[in-house]
């Protein structure tokens, strides 16, 4: 029998997530967290369905490769080693691929350099992602191993889309763009939605809302995307969790000029502390509806700019895409917070859009539609699953190769 299992790592700069998956069913075998990486304080958390349960080290770990080899100790008590000949390939989560790769990719030299070239516009997640596919070929070697990207499911973009109005020889210098990133999910959410209507993927057109601590939208037309609010980097586009979105550029000029802060500081800022944090002191949709529902006014304000913001993409991708079957919210907030779903939707009707109060505020796993029966644009909840979508990539690219269980990585 072939080998059928998938090893999914998801490595953050002091963190890596993994799932083992069975491909012939697309069942989950091993799942877990690797946090606080080079702290004293490191934690692994490791669950394998067979046993049920889940089991935790508490206590430092140094880096990635001790990390990794912590995971391979963690799999081997429970049978599933990476030394196992059931594992088929291992799949790596690579944010930012730029405009050279467009589909999952066997990994070798020359893809780890290509992804190196990218860190200059991904420094916060391309180097993690690196660190964790080479101490990955170190411990397997033997063992294919691919890259899928953030950003291919955006490259089939139409250039008026994805370019930004500035002088194309300066841009192309500096590789400035629209790549997009969540691009894993929204590839899987617009075919589930798809699925979920009873029609193939290209015959329709969604709008996808990931809307997590990091959020973006897409419009995706007959299986394509051709617009994405994220930009050159997960920066652009939506209300964050602590991501500004949206800015007007000149605001960083007036804070270097006039607030006298260095271009670190206004990153930081940026990034870290802006979007719900920044508005109201929390990121956390559950407490900032809590707040709400005290009367806190800061909380309010921030909820209603972040809605704002949805309404303002949603109405914008019913113009790009011309005519739209289904918008399909995802991720944590965009599956479990009702009133999220609710206010972006209100309002739109004229666009064809209405949420079912009883249908949106039940709380059930798996996709639904949350939409009036007889509503023009069906509204849609689809959970997201990145790390199902990564293992169907990497299988599919090496799971069918003869003697893929023994191959090289450099094949």
């Amino acid at each position: 029998m072939s080998p059928s299992r998938v090893l999914v790592l998801n490595s953050g700069s002091s963190s890596v997530k993994y799932q083992l998956l069975d491909m012939r069913d697309g069942s989950r075998l091993a799942t877990g967290l690797v946090e606080r990486i080079g702290e004293q304080t490191s934690r692994l958390k490791h669950t394998c369905a067979a046993v049920g349960g889940t089991r935790e080290q508490n206590g430092p770990i140094a880096d990635h490769e001790a990390a990794l080899k912590a995971v391979a100790e963690e799999l081997a008590r429970d049978g599933l080693g990476l030394d196992s000949p059931e594992l088929a390939a291992i799949g790596h989560r690579v944010v930012h691929g730029g405009m050279f790769f467009t589909e999952p990719t066997v990994i070798d030299d020359a893809v780890l350099t290509e992804i190196e070239r990218l860190v200059p516009v991904a420094p916060l997640h391309n180097p993690a992602n690196l660190t964790g596919i080479r101490t990955a070929r170190a411990l397997r070697p033997d063992l294919p191993q691919v890259a899928v990207f953030d950003t291919a499911f955006h490259t089939t973009m139409p250039e008026a889309a994805a370019r930004y109005a500035i002088d194309p020889k300066i841009a192309d210098r500096y590789r400035i763009r629209r790549y997009g990133f969540h691009g894993t999910s929204h590839a899987y959410v617009s075919r589930e939605t798809a699925r979920l209507l009873g029609k193939a993927p290209e015959e329709v057109n969604v709008i996808v809302l990931h809307l997590g601590n990091g959020a973006s939208a897409s419009a995706v037309r007959g299986g394509r995307c051709v617009d994405t609010s994220m930009g050159l980097t997960p920066l652009e586009g939506l209300v964050m969790g602590t991501r500004s979105g949206d800015l007007d550029p000149a605001v960083i000029f007036h804070l270097a000029r006039v607030g006298g802060m260095s271009m670190d500081e206004i990153d930081t800022l940026l990034n870290k502390g802006s979007g719900l944090f920044g508005l109201c002191g929390d990121n956390d949709m559950r407490e900032i509806r809590r707040r709400i529902d005290e009367g806190d006014e800061q909380a309010k304000l921030a909820f209603d700019i972040y809605i704002h913001r949805l309404k303002k993409y949603i109405g914008a991708y019913c113009a790009v895409l011309g005519r739209v079957d289904a918008v399909a919210f995802t991720a944590g907030v965009g599956e479990n917070a009702a009133p999220v779903r609710e206010a972006a939707v209100a309002g739109l009707e004229g666009l064809g859009l209405a949420v079912d109060p009883e249908a949106n505020a039940v709380r059930a796993y798996g996709p639904r539609l949350i939409s009036p029966a007889d509503a023009r644009v069906a509204v849609a909840v689809v959970p997201t699953d990145e790390e199902l979508e990564i293992a169907e990539q990497t299988y599919a690219l090496v799971g069918s190769k003869p003697g893929s269980n023994h191959g090289g990585a450099d094949e």
